[in-house]
């Protein structure tokens, strides 16, 4: 089983997109949708203060009547993070954004930003691990 550090590094896109707490929202949406992203982490220099989700937009700009261009992404970010650290197997990935329902999960070490995985990332692996053992599973029987 892969660690969330080996997840990283099999990414295509390696750089960590990030905005800065006085970008307004529609600013962060736009780097989103140029990038095809469904979260992007906020940074204050080289320090992770939150994350602003596509889910976060919908509930808490839209649904509370707020304007993206006017409301910067520190009112609205989600401030209490879940991060894991490089160590992290697939399951403890999954198994936390499972059981805390999120969708995006910062890789921390040593408080530096590794970089973000996605439930999608975590999923894409766990079919590859299955068809794998799926596959040896089968040359072992028919040989």
């Amino acid at each position: 089983m892969k660690t969330a550090r080996q997840l990283l590094g099999d990414k295509a896109e390696q750089r960590t997109i990030s905005v800065s707490p006085n970008a307004t929202v529609y600013q962060a949406l736009q780097i989103m949708a140029d990038n095809n992203i469904g979260a992007i982490l906020v940074m204050d220099g080289d320090k992770l203060v939150g994350i602003f989700s596509e889910r976060d937009y919908a509930r808490k700009v839209v649904l509370m009547g707020k304007t993206s261009a006017g409301t910067p992404i520190s009112e609205i970010m989600t401030h209490k993070l879940l991060c894991v650290p490089p160590t992290a197997s697939v399951d403890d990935c999954l198994g936390l954004m499972t059981e805390k329902r999120i969708r995006h999960l910062p890789v921390l070490e040593n408080d530096q930003v590794l970089g973000i995985l996605s439930i999608g990332d975590l999923v894409r692996e766990k079919i590859a691990d299955q068809e794998f053992v799926i596959g040896q599973m089968a040359h072992y029987i028919y040989g």
